[in-house]
């Protein structure tokens, strides 16, 4: 009997332990958990430091998961990035996309030279007051992104007809979105 037990203790381990493995990967999710990783990681990243109007960084949560993703102009900005998001209570794997963009007198010379064009039109100068630059200003190699939110889509309009405005610009890519009326 306890030969018979050697044998088949071990034989029923190894058969249920792929299925307690795909049991814990696939746990659920609560939606709240869901919520409020999403909101302590997008608080994270607004609080770095050199996290400024030329970058934009986006994310993504997939259960205990959080994919980042988009531009910045510092290098150590990435890592720092993912640091944080790691630091995030319920956040297990961070996997981080965050492109860094090349340095380039000429993306600097255009990023500010967009940054007045937008934020020092009348239209659009209540934007430059806010705490966090709703309108971000992506430059690579030239060819510029507006990224982020506006209140109307006349502001987001406007936004693209000034960016487009700058000289040396090759190509202007409209990402705003209109926020939602309050």
């Amino acid at each position: 009997m306890r030969r018979c037990l050697m044998i088949v203790v071990p034989l029923v381990a190894a058969i249920l332990a792929p299925a307690l493995i795909w049991a814990q990967a696939e746990r659920p999710v609560p939606a709240r958990a869901t919520e409020r990783i999403a909101r302590d990681v997008q608080h994270e990243i607004l609080m770095l430091p050199y996290y400024g109007v030329f970058d934009a960084i986006s994310f993504r949560v997939d259960g205990y998961s959080v994919t980042l993703a988009g531009w910045v102009t510092r290098p150590t900005l990435k890592p720092d990035a993912e640091r944080v998001v790691q630091s995030v209570e319920g956040v297990e794997k961070v996997q981080n996309q965050i492109e860094v963009l090349p340095l380039s007198p000429n993306d600097d010379r255009l990023r500010f030279a967009l940054y007045r064009a937008i934020y020092g039109s009348s239209v659009l100068e209540r934007y430059a007051i806010r705490s966090i630059a709703p309108i971000r200003i992506i430059v690579n190699n030239g060819n510029a992104a507006l990224d982020g939110y506006v209140d109307s889509a006349a502001d987001k309009t406007i936004a693209v007809h000034l960016a487009n405005g700058v000289s040396g610009v090759f190509s202007v890519t409209d990402r705003l979105e209109v926020a939602p009326s309050k």
